[in-house]
């Protein structure tokens, strides 16, 4: 299946509940440090709403609980993959997107047969401290041609105004956070971002 090129990342659920009804196609939902029945609830509430509006729901990290929830994407970062047990998620058909910043990672992540790869910080961002610095437009454009058909997805400092570069560099999909959370209109922006990549 094609993955839309507009792809989200929420903290909570009720960004969910904002976010489908204006048409977003392809969630990612990160959650931290949340106890194991929440996080439960959680993900099975943004499955129902998913399936409910023909959205493709990613989980970040918690892969066990993506199984047992029957959810059909996991997103992992590096030192979550030093932890999760891929063959399992494999068996249960789940999909897999990986974090890269630089050629080890994504040798690694290439070696694992990944449904999606991502790459970033593009630009500098406020999200989470980070021991990269932003990657700039050239490196997605290498990253491209390193991982051919793989989708590319651009993460980082991401906004309606740069997505189009991001995609001129090869970028087929581009993930934003704080752009849409850190926004005085978030379903404005949101419509921005749909009407950006349409």
């Amino acid at each position: 299946m094609t993955l839309h090129p507009f792809y989200p990342i929420f903290d909570d659920v009720a960004w969910l509940h904002r976010a489908l009804p204006l048409g977003v196609k392809l969630v990612q939902l990160r959650i931290k440090d949340r106890p194991e029945h929440e996080l439960r609830q959680h993900i099975a509430q943004a499955k129902v709403l998913c399936d409910a509006h023909g959205a493709v729901l990613v989980v970040n990290d918690y892969w066990e609980l993506a199984i047992d929830l029957g959810c059909d994407w996991l997103h992992l970062g590096q030192e979550d993959l030093d932890e999760a047990d891929l063959p399992a998620i494999r068996a249960a058909g789940v999909k897999l997107g990986i974090s890269t910043h630089d050629h080890a990672e994504l040798d690694r992540a290439l070696g694992l047969d990944p449904d999606y790869v991502a790459l970033g910080p593009v630009y500098p961002t406020i999200l989470k401290k980070m021991k990269w610095h932003q990657q700039g437009l050239e490196k997605l454009t290498e990253w491209k041609r390193l991982i051919g058909d793989i989708p590319l997805v651009a993460i980082g400092g991401m906004s309606v105004d740069r997505a189009a570069g991001a995609f001129a560099a090869g970028a087929d999909i581009v993930s934003a956070v704080t752009d849409i959370t850190l926004h005085p209109a978030p379903e404005d922006r949101i419509n921005e971002w749909l009407e950006a990549v349409a």
